[in-house]
């Protein structure tokens, strides 16, 4: 990814986004050398694909976009950080946008999640930079005991992982719209300072005590600083980079998680990633000495985005991932293989725009007679958000163990709108988003012609 002159004037939310992602990305490959390895071998495909495929390749976003797309993780300990992290994500015009309860999951971790997000469509074409943000669930008695729970707190409270002055930076963008180029270098500067990893020594007796509950727990309590987990690149072809990296010696996780190449339209997403590296970091022992080790914490993942799926759409999905026999027979038997077949089901999100000319044909009266006739052209909405599943199968595949968690125990009410009220911000639901635009290009279309209104598309809530 390259990363934007600094030339400029004014650096408006837009500019600020991208110019973060790309620094981020130099920051992270500079740290984790296999991710530019990763990099390299998906913009190889990418072009690949293209060169492959033609303008077909490009039906879930153009060539450019895919291949600038990252999205990020990062891990906070508390509702105080969650909410600084809210305010400079919000300066590069990104929302929080899901609610994601990993503590539920099969591969249960201790943590809530959300993604902050552009949601304009035209924002996700120019830059489509995400992260998946999670948040520790300190009072969460499963996996914490009260004890552990009160050091844990105060441990994270005597943290502070982002500067003031960035934080006064994050809001004046966010008020103005974008920064003058001097003050838009001292917050890029800052802003990426801020998730690179710490030299500081890892309290070693501290960090082992909370990875025998969960190695996120330990990520995210055991040190004094956040950093960027892991950002991922989009892939046109995920099964075909899983064995280049595989031939060029990278470790890989056993699996692409999400549904196998059955040969319809993709839903949702489907991801991969290099095994966690022992990465070079310092300790403190109990006697106060220094002492040199690794952790394996951070990897490398990729994703190929398929289409965004309606709630009927993510009932099948979720069905076919844990159906017995063989996957590939079982979607090909369940799922459409087109689509216009999955559109026609009402499995998954597609826009309208108007045909190029009106046609002669009598006046349409449901979706599929505008598409019929020539009124109107579908194009799918790609997937813009996270798998909970996914998610926690790959931290899982990736540390190093289990979480402990204690079923007898009592969990915390931890719900949307607490997360809500830790974010200090509405939290936006997904299938909200996908609607809305799904029945806005409908009335554009039927405007366009003058048509009487048709009923809304299928499904929508």
């Amino acid at each position: 990814m390259t990363v934007p002159p600094p030339h400029r004037d004014r650096y408006d939310t837009t500019a600020l986004r991208a110019a973060f992602a790309a620094r981020l990305s130099v920051l992270y490959g500079r740290e984790v050398p296999a991710y530019t390895t990763l990099v390299d071998v998906a913009r190889e495909v990418n072009a690949d694909v293209l060169s492959a495929r033609g303008p077909q390749a490009q039906r879930l976003g153009s060539v450019e976009r895919v291949t600038a797309e990252r999205h990020g993780a990062i891990r906070v300990g508390t509702p105080a950080e969650l909410a600084a992290v809210a305010g400079v994500f919000g300066a590069l015009g990104m929302v929080p946008v899901g609610f994601y309860d990993l503590r539920e999951t099969a591969a249960a971790v201790p943590v809530v999640s959300t993604a902050f997000r552009p949601v304009d469509r035209d924002e996700l074409a120019r830059n489509p930079f995400r992260v998946f943000t999670s948040l520790l669930v300190v009072d969460d008695r499963r996996f914490f005991t009260a004890d552990l729970a009160a050091r844990l707190r105060e441990f994270l409270s005597r943290r502070t992982l982002f500067p003031p002055a960035l934080l006064a930076l994050a809001d004046r963008a966010t008020r103005e719209g974008g920064l003058d180029a001097d003050d838009a270098e001292a917050f890029l500067s800052a802003a990426t300072a801020a998730f690179a990893l710490s030299p500081e020594p890892v309290d070693r007796s501290w960090y082992a005590e909370l990875s025998r509950v969960s190695s996120v727990a330990a990520d995210i309590g055991g040190v004094t600083s956040t950093h960027i987990n892991h950002l991922t690149p989009r892939v046109l072809d995920i099964d075909e980079l899983y064995a280049r990296m595989q031939a060029r010696g990278i470790e890989m996780i056993d699996e692409i998680q999400g549904p196998p190449r059955w040969g319809g339209p993709d839903l949702l997403l489907r991801q991969t990633s290099f095994r966690a590296l022992a990465e070079p970091r310092r300790f403190r022992e109990p006697d106060g000495r220094i002492s040199d080790d690794t952790l394996r914490v951070r990897f490398g993942e990729v994703e190929a985005r398929g289409l965004a799926a309606t709630p009927r759409g993510r009932a099948l999905y979720d069905r076919l991932l844990t159906e017995p026999g063989d996957a590939t027979a079982n979607w090909r038997a369940a799922a459409p293989a087109t689509e216009r077949g999955m559109l026609d089901a009402d499995l998954a999100y597609f826009t309208l725009a108007p045909g190029s000319e009106r046609p002669d044909g009598p006046v349409p009266t449901t979706v599929a007679e505008l598409l019929d006739g020539g009124w109107a052209v579908a194009t799918p909405v790609v997937y813009e958000d996270f798998l909970p599943a996914s998610a926690a199968g790959i931290f899982r595949s990736n540390l190093t163990g289990d979480s402990s968690r204690d079923d007898e125990s009592d969990g915390a009410a931890v719900d949307l709108a607490w997360l809500e009220g830790a974010a200090g911000r509405p939290i936006h639901d997904p299938y909200v988003l996908y609607d809305a635009e799904r029945a806005a290009s409908l009335d554009a279309v039927t405007a366009h012609w003058g048509l009487p209104t048709i009923p809304a598309l299928p499904g929508d809530r």
